[in-house]
């Protein structure tokens, strides 16, 4: 059996003595004084005196070993024992080499692959607890709050093209409703029928313009609405018959 034990830093390799300083007020403030988190840098020691990491480089593996608690980049702060791994030294070795296949260093990211996920990758294979959740609990909430903020972009980008859609089809809907066209006068096909086509702009009128029915009642009303229908009865009867004249001469 070997021990396994977390050492943790203060990220300070900004380049920034400002920004670094920050950094360590960050971490004073919102771990020793709240115990919420902080910005912190983490490698695993197993068998030996090196501790094990990974960071960001543009060709080959992100893993990297160095004396244990001497990161030259970083302020260091504290270790933890996490257990003991039952694994010999041959298979720990084993499992750094198929971490270092896996962790290239073009895949690293400040947010969802960084050290501190690394490492707890590792514990994981060496069969010991992840590290502390306050290690990287930063790192945590920059990740869901960037993926919360694409999900909200793409339902907005959603609801969007579906209100343009909706709108789309109102407005020709209405566009051919309330278009102009003339009244379709009856032809020989449709001068038996006894009742004109009309388009939209009648029935737009008929609407708008408020009309009612009249409740007079009265006997010359009467009268005068089967005047009318004779008329028009005897209209359409004429029709085919100099239709027929014309054609016959």
């Amino acid at each position: 059996m070997a021990e396994v034990v977390l050492h943790i830093y203060d990220v300070t390799n900004s380049g920034s003595e400002k920004t670094n300083n920050t950094i360590m007020q960050i971490n004073k403030i919102f771990k020793d004084a709240m115990g919420i988190g902080g910005i912190f840098h983490s490698a695993v020691q197993v068998y030996g005196d090196d501790e094990w990491s990974f960071g960001f480089c543009e060709q080959g593996t992100g893993v990297f070993s160095c004396p244990s608690g001497k990161n030259p980049m970083y302020t260091y702060r504290e270790c933890i024992v996490l257990g003991s791994t039952n694994l010999s030294i041959f298979k720990v070795n084993q499992i750094l080499r198929e971490l270092s296949r896996e962790w290239p260093g073009h895949t690293y990211d400040l947010l969802s692959r960084n050290c501190n996920h690394f490492c707890d990758e590792l514990c994981e294979r060496l069969g010991v607890p992840k590290i502390p959740g306050w290690v990287n609990r930063f790192a945590h909430a920059g990740d869901t709050a960037v993926e919360v903020a694409g999900t909200t972009a793409l339902r907005f980008r959603q609801a969007k093209t579906e209100i343009v859609s909706a709108s789309k089809v109102a407005y020709r809907f209405l566009l051919s409703a309330t278009s102009s066209s003339p009244v379709v006068p009856d032809t020989t096909s449709n001068s038996g029928r006894g009742t004109p086509r009309f388009q939209g702009t009648w029935f737009k009128n008929l609407i708008t313009s408020g009309a009612k029915p009249s409740s007079s009642g009265s006997d010359a009303d009467e009268k005068e609405g089967e005047d009318v229908l004779r008329k028009s009865s005897e209209e359409d009867a004429e029709v085919p018959l100099r239709q027929n004249s014309r054609t016959d001469s």
